[in-house]
This record gives C-alpha cells, structure tokens and sequence, in this order.
C-alpha cells in the first residue's frame, strides 16, 4: 500500500518531532510548567505554615458576622408598661383583650401624635381614651392640661407630683400602700371599681382629692382616684395593668372598663423627645467660645512642633540583650542615692546596722541553722566582745547608735566599717 507524505499508519500513534538542539517542554509539555508548579507549592506551604492564623482570622470574622447580624436583628420592645412588650412589666395582654373587645388601641411615640389620634376618635364619635404613663414627669404642665381639654377621658398612672400639678386637678399624692396590704377592697361608689372588685395593691401610690377609691392606710387615702365627673382617672399602681398581675383578683375587670369605655384609646408614654424645645445636643462648636476658632489651629501647630522636637531629642531606641544583669554594687550606690535624696537618715542608718550585722555573724560564726537573718545584735555584741576582748556593752551601744544628721550617719558608718576590720584582722 501506498502511502502518501504526512499519513501514519492505521493502529499507531504519529510521531511528533522537534528540531534539533530544542528540548521538550516540562510539566507534560506546557511551557513554564516547572514555574507555576513552585509558585503554587509556595503558597500551599505559606497556608500549611499559617494554618492556625488563619483559621483563627475565619473564626473571629464569622464571630462578628454573627454579633452583628444578632445587633441588627429587632430587638423586642422592653418598655414598662408598652402594649408590645409581652414580659412581666409590659401591658401586651391588656391591649390584646381590649383590641378583641373592639376597642382600637394605639401606642403612640409623642406628644403631637397622641394629640392628633385624639382628636381624630373624638371627631369619629367614638370617643377617645388616652393612657399616659409618665414615669419621669416629662410633659409640660400646658401639655397636660391639652390632653385632658381634647380626650374623652384622661386615665394617668403612677402619676408624680410635678404631673398632678401640671393637671390642675384636685387630685394630690398621699403616700405609699403599706406593704401589709396586698390587695384592696373598693369601698366607693364608682361603678367601675364596684364590678371589678378587690384588686392587686403591690407597690402602689396612694392619693387624695376627687373620688377616691381602694382605700389603705387611713380614710381618704386610695390607689384609684377619679375627678371632673370621671374625665380624669388616677391610677397609683402598673400592677392592675400589667401582664404579670392583670389575671390576679379583679385587675383585669378594672383595666377593661376603665380603658375600654370609648371606641378609641391612645397609649402614650412620653420620653426625653416629649421635653419641647430642641431635642438634639448641642455640638462642640456650639459651646465653645468664639475665639476658639483662632486659638485651636494655633494650639494644634505647637502640639505638633512640641512632639517633633521631644521626639528628636530623645533619639531612636536602644535595643539591648535580656536579661541584663546588674551588679549589686550598681544596686547599693543607686539605693544610697535615693536615701541621700530624700533625707532618709534613719532608713539609711537601718540598712546600715542590718547589713553589719549580718557580716560580722557570719565572721563570728554566730549563725543560727535559719541563717544570719535571724541573729540579733546582742548575740552579735557579746560574740564581738568575746572575739575582740573589748566590753559588749560598747560594741552593742555603737550597733544601736541612732544617728540624726547626714554628718553622724557617716561617722558612724566609719566607725562600723573600723569595728568589721578589727573583727576581721583577729
């Protein structure tokens, strides 16, 4: 069979050839495949190497991703007192009851909302009630007066004293529920308290003026009181609203019938907002003076020439070896310095006194098995006395010299170092 130039024969592979003097391609013939293999190789030994670094880096960033997302999750309301707040001292179950007795119930956030949903149940001729719970007395006393002239019914709770005034009603704290009393019988006329019965009186006010009811403690004196023929109710304490007691005794009865008497109710708890006038701080430029602003660019120019110049002063930092050893001498020179210093003489003088008791125990032999520590320098004296055939009395008087001048502290260490030399001459 003939074949023509360029065919191979069936059943075998063609064969490839390069011109001389070329060689073939590493890495199965890719060219640079030697290089990307030893790149690769590197950055798989930097992971290997840095293996616990970055699984810690993974770890902490999903950490936060995780903290993050938590924070930026709506958080439940917490507010005492809020219709969507369903823990103890929240009132979600009060608004719950009341929305499925047909009443609207709407929480509002200020002063100009609460008075325009208000305005808007009276013009609807379904009346208006609304609550206002305000704890830290922050509506103006015009403001007070404003909610009680545009509502059908005004119902307070807890009020404080600046609030009571503000209203200008007849109606004025009197004390608190004595904690004997837990629970507290109507004994009034007014026909919501009758039907609801003994109510729950845990850390309740109590207040006078108007139409009291639940009274403690004394005539005249109750956790509930109404005035302007039932317009304005006075309510002393969150337990007869609240989740946690609104199922005790006869708080929820109470709660129904005096919220729920109109179509519409307004729940309002006021807050810094509700204070008037402008609710945003002032800024640092505000309250600084007006020379401020000439005075500040010049302070910043030095501040910043003074770290120049400290900063060249002191110079680069010196790197030495640790640990760095120093010499005891060193020590003691830089101690009596301190001493010389402060005018320490009596600090200086027991240093003294102890370290020459110390040398002459320990050339007398007069050391005990916890050491020349413990040695006193009577034994050192009479040893001394002993050595040197001199009276202990003498060397034991010179040991407890108390000098009082810088001049008797250095004879009297002359005259220590003197003692040591003849102890050691012996």
């Amino acid at each position: 069979m003939t074949h023509l130039p360029g065919m191979q024969p069936a059943g075998k592979e063609p064969v490839r050839t390069e011109p001389a003097g070329t060689e073939a391609p590493p890495s199965g013939g890719i060219p640079g495949g030697g290089v990307v293999v030893a790149a690769r190789r590197r950055r798989t030994g930097w992971l290997r190497r840095r293996r616990a670094v970055v699984l810690f880096g993974v770890a902490m960033a999903v950490a936060l991703a995780v903290v993050f997302a938590l924070q930026s999750t709506q958080q439940g309301d917490n507010q005492e007192l809020s219709i969507r707040n369903p823990g103890p001292q929240g009132a979600k179950a009060a608004a719950q009851i009341l929305a499925a007795q047909g009443v609207a119930v709407e929480q509002t956030a200020s002063f100009e909302e609460t008075l325009a949903a208000a305005r808007a149940g009276r013009s609807s001729g379904s009346g208006s009630t609304v609550l206002v719970y305000d704890q830290r007395a922050f509506l103006a006393p015009g403001r007070l007066r404003g909610l009680l002239a545009e509502t059908d019914r005004l119902v307070v709770v807890s009020p404080r004293l600046a609030t009571l005034t503000g209203l200008g009603s007849t109606i004025r704290q009197a004390g608190v529920v004595p904690g004997s009393e837990q629970t507290l019988q109507p004994g009034c006329a007014v026909a919501d308290a009758q039907t609801a019965g003994d109510i729950s009186a845990d850390g309740g006010f109590l207040y006078t003026g108007g139409t009291v009811c639940y009274g403690a403690g004394g005539s005249g004196r109750g956790l509930y009181a109404s005035a302007e023929n039932g317009k304005l109710v006075v309510i002393g304490s969150t337990a007869v609203i609240s989740n946690q007691f609104l199922s005790a005794n006869g708080n929820a009865a109470l709660t129904l019938r005096t919220l729920g008497s109109q179509g519409d109710l307004v729940w309002y708890l006021p807050g810094p907002g509700d204070l008037g006038g402008s609710t945003a701080p002032k800024t640092l430029a505000e309250l600084a003076p007006a020379w401020s602003a000439f005075v500040a660019p010049w302070l910043i120019v030095v501040a910043l020439f003074a770290v120049l110049w400290r900063g060249r002063r002191l110079g680069p930092l010196v790197f030495e070896p640790l640990p760095v050893v120093v010499k005891s001498a060193e020590t003691a020179e830089g101690r009596a310095r301190l001493y010389h210093e402060a005018h320490d003489v009596a600090r200086a003088a027991d240093t003294l006194r102890a370290g020459t008791i110390v040398r002459l125990a320990s050339a007398l032999r007069v050391g005990t098995a916890a050491g020349f520590s413990d040695v006193t320098g009577s034994e050192v004296a009479a040893a001394a006395g002993r050595h040197l055939d001199r009276n202990a009395a003498e060397i034991q008087q010179l040991l407890q010299q108390r000098p009082a001048t810088e001049a008797q502290l250095v004879r009297w260490a002359q005259d220590l170092v003197r003692l040591e030399k003849e102890v050691q001459a012996r």
